[in-house]
């Protein structure tokens, strides 16, 4: 971890996008240290927040894009494969699943700040065979509500970014269902009022 750290801070914006890329592309990346870190560097070189945050999301949406293409056309024998190889990654995969069973796109979209779930639920998703619209369309939520938290506390924070991660760790049962319901909440919010001015006109 410390290797990448270093790359993101000798190289900037390149090393950042292609670490974040790496991360949702289901390499053993924690995202709980990256984007807060990046936000840290972003800041520190007085690189716009809406600079980062973007390329942070489009670097989300391809990693995400290579693990659904890679269940898509691999399906089942890639994850049962994923699982023998790597055991400790079949309770993450099993949960993935099972979250995708019961919510189906909605999942994409919250599973994207659920630790483990987040990692797997794009393989689930590829070889369910989710219409690739609606996986996008729930990745770029779920992957912008995520990138936005994390790496805008690291922006904040700049030097002190590891709180972040401490802070996650120590609280993130409670503070996972408090940013999902107020992200849904601002998001429902902004389609009521989008609707609202139709009718108004």
């Amino acid at each position: 971890m410390n290797y990448l750290m270093n790359l993101i801070a000798e190289y900037g914006l390149i090393a950042m996008f292609i670490i974040i890329l790496l991360e949702y592309a289901c390499f053993p990346v924690s995202s709980e240290i990256v984007l807060p870190f990046s936000g840290a560097v972003a800041s520190l070189n007085q690189t716009p927040f809406l600079v980062i945050l973007p390329l942070s999301i489009l670097a989300g949406l391809i990693g995400t894009g290579i693990c659904f293409t890679i269940g898509w056309f691999g399906g089942g024998a890639i994850i049962n494969g994923i699982k023998t190889k790597f055991p400790k990654s079949a309770n993450g995969i099993d949960s993935s699943y099972e979250k995708f069973q019961k919510n189906g796109a909605a999942a994409v979209c919250i599973g994207r700040v659920i630790p483990l779930i987040r990692t797997y639920i794009a393989l689930v998703a590829g070889a369910a065979k989710l219409n690739p619209v609606t996986y996008f369309f729930a990745s770029m939520l779920g992957i912008t509500a995520w990138n936005t938290l994390l790496i805008g506390l690291g922006y904040s924070l700049r030097e002190n970014y590891k709180l972040v991660a401490e802070y996650y760790e120590r609280y993130k049962s409670n503070l996972i269902p408090v940013f999902l319901i107020a992200f849904l909440f601002f998001i429902g919010n902004r389609i009521y009022k989008k609707r609202k001015e139709k009718v108004s006109v």
